[in-house]
C-alpha cells in the first residue's frame, strides 16, 4: 500500500512539473465550512475549526511531497472580526497554539511561513507567535506557506496605492505589485475553495486575476491529500491561454 501511495505522489510531482502550459508553483486555498461541518454533527463551531487545523498540516504535508512551492490559506478575514467574540478567542487561541507546536515540523519539512494582512487589530500574543514563527522558519525553503490573517483583498490594493502615491512612484502592474501584501510571491496557479461557494470572498484579488478556480462541495475539515490531489488533476486538464489564442 505504501509503494503504492509513493508511486502515485512521483506521478503527480511530475505532472506538475511537465505540465505543457505552466508550471503549478502556487496553490492559494478559502478554507470554507468548518462551522458548517461541525453544526452538521451537532458539534460546536470551535470543534470544526479544530479538525479543520488537521486538514490544514495534511495540505502542508501533501504541498512539500509534490513540490508544490507555494500555498496560501485564507485563515482569517477582516469580516471575520464580525463573528461572535467567543469565537474569535477560540480562533486566536488555535491559531498560537498551532504555531507555537508546529513549528519543529514545519523546519524539518522546509516550510517557511508568511503574513499576508494588517498586524494591529490581533492581541499581543497572537503576533509574537507569528512573529517567531516567521523568524524560525525563515531559512526554509522547500514551501513558502502564506496565512492570510486579518486580511481584505480590497484593503490590500488601497494600501498599495496609498503607498504607490506617497512613494510619488509611476502608477505601474509592477509598482504596485512591489507594494502588495504578497510581494515578490508569483500569483496564484489554482484557487481551491470548498463547502460548495461560488465567490472568491475579497480574497487575492489582484493576484487571481488569470488563477484556475476548482470548488469543491467537501467542508474543510473533509479536504485531505487526496482532494487536492483531484484538484491538481482537474487543473492539469485544463488549457490556460491568459486571454491569448493557443
Amino acid at each position: 500500500m505504501k509503494k503504492g501511495v509513493e508511486v502515485l505522489l512521483l506521478r503527480l510531482s511530475s505532472m506538475i512539473h511537465n505540465m505543457s502550459e505552466s508550471i503549478l508553483q502556487h496553490i492559494a486555498i478559502i478554507m470554507d465550512g468548518n462551522g458548517r461541518w461541525a453544526e452538521a454533527r451537532g458539534m460546536p463551531r470551535v470543534a470544526g475549526h479544530e479538525v479543520g487545523a488537521l486538514s490544514v498540516k495534511k495540505i502542508v504535508q501533501r504541498c512539500v511531497e509534490l513540490g508544490i512551492q507555494y500555498l496560501t490559506l485564507y485563515s482569517f478575514s477582516t469580516e471575520n472580526w464580525g463573528r461572535p467574540q467567543e469565537e474569535i478567542e477560540s480562533l486566536m487561541a488555535l491559531l498560537v497554539q498551532k504555531l507555537v507546536t508546529e513549528v519543529p515540523e514545519l523546519i524539518e519539512n522546509g516550510v517557511s511561513l508568511r503574513h499576508y494582512g494588517r498586524r494591529d487589530r490581533f492581541a499581543k500574543e497572537v503576533m509574537q507567535a507569528l512573529d517567531e514563527a516567521i523568524e524560525l522558519t525563515a531559512n526554509c525553503d522547500r514551501l513558502t506557506l502564506g496565512l492570510a490573517l486579518d486580511y481584505s483583498g480590497r484593503s490590500e490594493l488601497i494600501q498599495s496605492i496609498k503607498r504607490l502615491l506617497h512613494d510619488g512612484a509611476e502608477i505601474t502592474e509592477e509598482n504596485l505589485e512591489k507594494r502588495l501584501f504578497t510581494s515578490g510571491i508569483p500569483d496564484p496557479d489554482l484557487l481551491i475553495r470548498t463547502a460548495g461557494e461560488m465567490r472568491v470572498s475579497n480574497f487575492l484579488l489582484w493576484q487571481i486575476a488569470y488563477s484556475e478556480l476548482y470548488v469543491t462541495d467537501q467542508c474543510w475539515p473533509d479536504f485531505d491529500g487526496n482532494s487536492l490531489d483531484e484538484a491538481i488533476a482537474e487543473y492539469a486538464s485544463r488549457k490556460r491561454t491568459f486571454g491569448k489564442i493557443h
